[in-house]
């Protein structure tokens, strides 16, 4: 009876640390913008107050009240943390940095939040600057790599070369903070090969985690004027899809998170508004997975030598995963019968939360580990 008791109750434990983590999991941002705020440089594709909707430099006062505001509508038990976001940040005045980030210090030192985020320039980096965002708690600190080619920078005007990105990269490194890199395509002087050489050196450094910014052309910009006098020619979209999809699989294979794939889409982040020009799609990252699925499931048949034509195909897979293979408008599904000749194609959603796709042809069943084909495909294909 009491080895029950006990089994029951370890059982419990393990029931009770399961829901908490579950819990946890609830990963709210608060966003801060400081646009142009401390940046010393006019980049050619940036106009900060088109991109953060803003025109005035942000107060404490204002950082205070977004906190309290966004902590108001937050469930309980959910890690929370506070971005920094716009702008070069560690480029503002130390005194100006400080009075900002004590709100979010004094917040987390109360256990309202978990977590500070900035994001800054490869070239606003040093000891001295690492050592004040570690008095004051920062945790992460997001690098606007962009390119490591200095053509690319240059012609960007950047103003830093690869070699800033390298050493402010072993700085964040050595101060232990979490390191988040940001890179962009489609910059002018770019081209594929750049861009991918760009992310392989990235994956050298091994951030925490990355993002990919498929360049977009911005109202009032030096890159519009250059455009309209043809001197750039912006990404098209499936350009902007396939690069991104090389990149995406080669951090995933090696358990990099991409937390962001193309710009948020905002009320004035739209095509015909404040966009332009460019690669925009409001769900572009939806659009690159659905390429990834489409060059892995064609791999996967073509390595297996699995007869299609005249078949019925279906897809089992978690629920999550129903729209990546179905493609937007059901463009997946066309192609399969069109590529293939499969004569249908049904996709079966499952409450599995795994990234493993079974799949039946004609009552034959096979089970596609998407993990496992990720990593064979860049394998075989390195950028």
């Amino acid at each position: 009876m009491a080895g029950t008791r006990k089994k029951r109750n370890k059982w419990l434990q393990r029931k009770h640390l399961f829901l908490w983590v579950k819990i946890m999991t609830r990963h709210y941002i608060i966003p801060i913008f400081v646009p142009h705020f401390g940046c010393p440089h006019d980049c050619v594709f940036c106009n900060q107050r088109k991109i953060t909707g803003l025109s005035t430099d942000v107060t404490v006062e204002e950082v205070r009240r977004i906190i309290d505001e966004h902590l108001a509508t937050f469930k309980k038990d959910s890690f929370i943390e506070v971005a920094f976001y716009g702008g070069s940040f560690t480029a503002i005045k130390k005194e100006i940095q400080m009075e900002l980030l004590k709100v979010p210090y004094e917040y987390k030192k109360e256990e309202k939040i978990h977590n500070i985020r900035l994001s800054t320039r490869p070239d606003a980096i040093d000891d001295d600057i690492l050592g004040l965002l570690k008095d004051f708690k920062v945790d992460t600190i997001e690098l606007g790599v962009q390119s490591l080619d200095n053509e690319v920078l240059k012609m960007s005007e950047r103003g830093h070369s690869d070699m800033d990105v390298y050493e402010s990269t072993r700085l964040i490194r050595k101060w232990g903070f979490k390191l988040g890199h940001q890179i962009m395509l489609g910059l002018p002087g770019d081209s594929r090969k750049k861009s991918l050489d760009t992310a392989k050196s990235i994956l050298e450094m091994n951030p925490d985690m990355i993002r990919i910014y498929p360049t977009l052309v911005i109202k009032n910009t030096a890159l519009e004027d250059q455009m309209n006098e043809g001197s750039y020619t912006p990404l098209s979209l499936d350009e902007a899809v396939e690069t991104s999809a090389m990149i995406l699989m080669a951090f995933t294979s090696r358990n990099i998170p991409v937390i962001r794939v193309g710009l948020q889409p905002t009320e004035n982040i739209q095509m015909g508004k404040d966009v332009v020009a460019g690669p925009f799609h409001p769900s572009f990252r939806q659009l690159v997975e659905e390429y990834v699925f489409r060059l892995l499931f064609n791999e996967y048949v073509t390595r297996n030598r699995i007869e299609t034509k005249g078949k019925v195909l279906v897809f089992q897979c978690s629920n999550t995963k129903t729209s990546i293979i179905a493609g937007q408008h059901g463009r997946n599904r066309e192609r399969l019968i069109d590529d293939y000749g499969f004569k249908k194609v049904k996709i079966i959603p499952s409450i599995k939360k795994d990234n493993k796709v079974k799949i039946v042809i004609d009552n034959e069943e096979r089970v596609i580990d998407l993990d496992e084909e990720i990593k064979l495909y860049v394998n075989n294909n390195p950028i």
